[in-house]
């Protein structure tokens, strides 16, 4: 395994558990406050702007048709404040249940797109991404709870708020999700195993092997890692291959689709989310992370 130390810097601070980086064509970040529940906007001169206050935990976001922002909102998180550090423990004690919202991004005025798929309420959704189709799919990674947690599925829907489904059941807290650039293969990746799984799709929200109660049955192992670390956000690149926020090691690991390799980048010291640009890869830090982290731009996090 291939470790690589690429250039970075830092472009703001001061924001509140950040998540979900969507790279803006201006030059600008759009991403979450999961801890101040709000979808907010980074200027590259480092200003903060709350877009719109959408309650629960924001968890998500990708662009979608319009120009709107499509929000995985968890339904709230707790969190631990220690010294210059935020930690989420455990389901927030106002939680109602997870949503799948839409942000008019100039105006801030949102909506509820989904919250239950035939008849099972939403849990945690965690991650999405959008297809060539103007559809959606999406993780839920479910909640947890002193004693127990949820099991987590993948749903895919239809932007207009007309069709939602579950594609995968169950899966052991899916996390990241994206699209081969050819879009016949879905990644998911389950943030306690460290392991990335490939889906072969049939079309647009079809997984071509559903049959079977078990998500091997479904997919396959692109790759596992050993060891104390987890796997959260991904994002796919035009070569098809997988970068994976890896938590506790607080890498970025670099998966090549056929699983034959994977190296390592590490811009931070802890990374969660990530976000593919015109020419770089926008990082956000790990769950333990300094209450004033940034949003970070890791310039050539390359092979």
């Amino acid at each position: 395994m291939k470790t690589i130390t690429p250039a970075f810097k830092q472009i703001a601070s001061g924001l509140r558990f950040p998540e979900g980086p969507v790279a803006m064509p201006d030059g600008s970040v759009i991403l979450v406050e999961i801890e101040r529940r709000a979808l907010s906007r980074v200027t590259p001169d480092g200003k903060v702007r709350v877009l719109a206050t959408l309650g629960g935990g924001p968890n998500g976001a990708a662009m979608g048709p319009r120009g709107k922002i499509y929000v995985t909102n968890n339904g709230g998180l707790k969190f631990v404040e220690r010294p210059g550090k935020l930690f989420p423990i455990a389901q927030a004690d106002d939680y109602a249940g997870g949503l799948i919202q839409v942000v008019e991004p100039e105006s801030g005025k949102f909506e509820t797109l989904y919250d239950a798929c035939d008849g099972q309420k939403l849990r945690g959704p965690n991650d999405l991404v959008f297809d060539s189709a103007g559809g959606f799919w999406f993780t839920d990674l479910g909640k947890t709870r002193e004693r127990d947690m949820d099991r987590g599925a993948v749903y895919y829907g239809k932007a207009d708020g007309s069709m939602i489904k579950e594609a995968i059941f169950p899966l052991e807290r899916p996390n990241g999700i994206g699209l081969s650039p050819d879009e016949r293969t879905l990644y998911v990746v389950e943030t306690p195993t460290a392991r990335c799984w490939s889906f072969k799709l049939a079309g647009p929200g079809r997984i071509e092997s559903a049959n079977g109660p078990y998500r091997g049955e479904k997919g396959k192992v692109v790759v596992g890692l050993g060891g104390y670390q987890m796997f959260d956000s991904l994002a796919v690149d035009g070569e098809g291959h997988i970068a994976v926020a890896t938590l506790i090691t607080g890498a970025v690991s670099d998966i090549w689709p056929d699983g034959s390799r994977v190296s390592t980048a590490k811009p931070l010291p802890g990374v969660s989310d990530i976000a593919t640009g015109p020419s770089a890869v926008s990082t956000m830090h790990s769950p333990a992370r300094p209450r004033g982290s940034g949003v970070p731009s890791a310039m050539g996090a390359g092979r």
